[in-house]
């Protein structure tokens, strides 16, 4: 259970230094590769809701694929966006 908690921390830890050390012209293509990640982390998800031998996993499953979800389809939108950013002008 310890070596859980320490990988957790040590991944949030890392993960928040990785980020803040990106420059702004590379945060969307960095949106879109976590995506990919993201959707992998609802598969996981999901697989952990159906293998849930405890209602608490059950539980903690479901979280984590709304959270996921959430997190996927806000990439997609920042993402649509700003592609319509560089894209032809329409006339009015």
């Amino acid at each position: 259970m310890f070596g859980l908690i320490y990988v957790f921390v040590l991944a949030t830890i890392l993960g928040f230094v990785l980020i803040t050390k990106v420059p702004p012209t590379l945060h969307t293509p960095l949106m879109s590769g976590s995506n990919a990640i993201s959707g992998i982390t609802v598969v996981g998800a999901i697989l952990a809701v159906q293998i849930g031998e405890t209602w608490l996993s059950t539980f903690f499953g479901f979280i984590a694929v709304a959270f996921a979800m959430v997190n996927v389809v806000g990439g997609f939108l920042v993402t649509d966006r700003m592609l319509k950013m560089f894209g032809p002008k329409k006339k009015a």
